[in-house]
């Protein structure tokens, strides 16, 4: 009976050593597990280089380009929208190339009132570097639900370009969308 008592005793020493060494690689995997959990599926950044102008941005998923005519104020030009979509936030960047360079800081500012104006929102310039310029509008277009745009609007020789965040406002994620803004470069 002796015999048995420590045989017992030796494996519940046994195995409560290998219980011991597995609470490690187990809680190791926990936390690995939760870091993943931690990160979010619905954006799957890619960088993406324009088709029809030239620069390259992060985009949270996989990107369409649309092409077609506008106006900017009396001048017809051709616009080029790269963009994706994450929820109902889209991320898009949109290029214009102008006949003269000189005209460029007046399209963005007609490209941003415009903007503003799809949302009936007010908008706010942030601080921002060399000739770019950054804005935050917060409105609320004719179905009633609050939007948030975020832009950053550049020029590089004869074109103008137009980077912005749009969604509605409990759904835009601030950090996501900073990633998106200040990976754009006009190439």
């Amino acid at each position: 009976m002796r015999r048995t008592a420590e045989a017992l005793i030796r494996r519940r020493r046994r195995f409560s050593c290998y219980d011991a060494r597995m609470r490690k690689p187990l809680s190791l995997s926990a936390l690995c597990l939760a870091a993943l959990c931690a990160c979010d599926p619905k954006f799957n950044w890619r960088e993406v280089h324009g088709k029809d102008a030239p620069f390259s941005v992060l985009l949270p998923a996989k990107p369409a380009t649309l092409v077609r005519p506008i106006r900017l104020g009396k001048q017809p030009v051709t616009m080029s929208m790269t963009g994706a979509e994450v929820g109902h936030v889209s991320f898009a960047v949109g290029s214009v190339t102008l006949a003269d360079p000189a005209q460029a800081h007046a399209a963005l500012n007609l490209m941003q009132a415009a903007l503003v104006s799809n949302i009936n929102g007010r908008s706010k310039t942030l601080p921002a570097t060399g000739d770019a310029v950054d804005i935050e509008a917060v409105g609320t277009p004719r179905d009633g639900a609050p939007m948030l745009l975020m832009a950053h609007f550049a020029v590089n020789g004869n074109r103008a370009y137009q980077v912005i965040v749009l969604g509605p406002e409990k759904e835009v994620v601030r950090e996501e969308a900073a990633t998106f803004l200040s990976s754009f470069k006009p190439n």
